[in-house]
C-alpha cells in the first residue's frame, strides 16, 4: 500500500510567470475580439480627427468645475421652476388620451392650413354671423365653448384647493 499523502504543496507562480499568464490571457481575448477592437479603434480616430475626444477629455479634466456651474444653473428659481412645470405638463399628458391629442393636432394643422390662405374678404359681424352657418365653425365654435367650460370648472375646483 502507498503511504498517505499528508503535504500539499500549492504551486506558488513567480511575479514573471503571473505577469506571463496575464500576458498569455491578454492574447486570446485580443484574438478573440479583433473584429470589435479594430471598430472601437475606427470611432475612436473619428473622435480624435473631428476633435470630440479632445473635447471629452478637457470635460472630464474640469469635472468638478463643470458640475458647479451646473449645479449653479440648476438651482436658479427659473431653472427649477421650468422643470417643475415640465414635470405637470409631461404629467398632463400622461391623463390624455393620445387618440383625442392626435385628432386635436391635425385638427389644429388643417386650421393652419387654412388660415394660411390668403383672402381679401372684410371680415364684419355679418360675415362672421353667415359663418356660423358653416358645419365645421359650428364643431369648431361647439368644441371651443365645451372646452372653455371643463376649463372653467377645472379653475373652481383648483381655486377651492388653495
Amino acid at each position: 500500500m502507498a503511504a498517505p499523502i499528508t503535504n500539499i504543496r500549492k504551486k506558488v507562480l513567480t511575479e514573471q510567470e503571473q505577469q506571463q499568464q496575464v500576458i498569455d490571457q491578454l492574447q486570446k481575448q485580443l484574438s478573440e475580439s479583433n473584429a470589435a477592437l479594430e471598430r472601437s479603434l475606427s470611432i475612436l480616430r473619428e473622435l480624435e480627427s473631428s476633435g470630440i475626444l479632445g473635447a471629452a477629455e478637457s470635460m472630464i479634466k474640469a469635472k468638478a468645475e463643470i458640475a458647479e456651474i451646473v449645479l449653479g444653473q440648476v438651482s436658479r428659481k427659473e431653472i427649477t421652476n421650468l422643470i417643475n412645470n415640465g414635470m405637470a405638463a409631461a404629467g398632463a399628458l400622461t391623463a390624455v388620451d393620445p387618440a383625442q391629442t392626435s385628432q386635436l393636432m391635425s385638427s389644429v394643422q388643417e386650421g393652419l392650413k387654412e388660415a394660411a390662405k390668403p383672402s381679401t374678404e372684410k371680415v364684419g359681424l355679418l360675415s362672421m354671423l353667415r359663418a356660423m352657418k358653416d358645419p365645421d365653425i359650428q364643431r369648431a365654435l361647439g368644441f371651443g365653448l365645451r372646452f372653455l367650460k371643463g376649463l372653467g370648472h377645472g379653475l373652481k375646483n383648483d381655486s377651492s384647493k388653495h
